[in-house]
């Protein structure tokens, strides 16, 4: 299960909470809250201070999500080498 919070920050800025596990359909849930901010009028970022588990699919979103210029903060050390490597 993952919980997925959009919030609206300052001028463009949108921050996106995660909180549990980004595995399975969650990984699609994640594609389609982002979507509409993946534009040069926003600036995304994404917080994961409560993502425990993120699974190759997941992986492959976050990259996706970071060359289309978005932000991924807060990361665990095993979440964030999951995502590096």
């Amino acid at each position: 299960m993952l919980k997925i919070e959009v919030a609206a920050g300052r001028g463009r800025g949108i921050t996106v909470r995660l909180e549990g596990q980004l595995v399975g359909p969650w990984v699609h849930e994640l594609l389609r809250a982002c979507e509409p901010f993946l534009d040069d009028r926003f600036t995304l970022t994404l917080d994961f201070s409560r993502v425990s588990f993120v699974d190759r699919e997941g992986v492959a979103l976050c990259r996706r999500l970071r060359r289309n210029d978005a932000t991924l903060r807060n990361c665990s050390p095993f979440v964030q080498e999951q995502i590096n490597a």
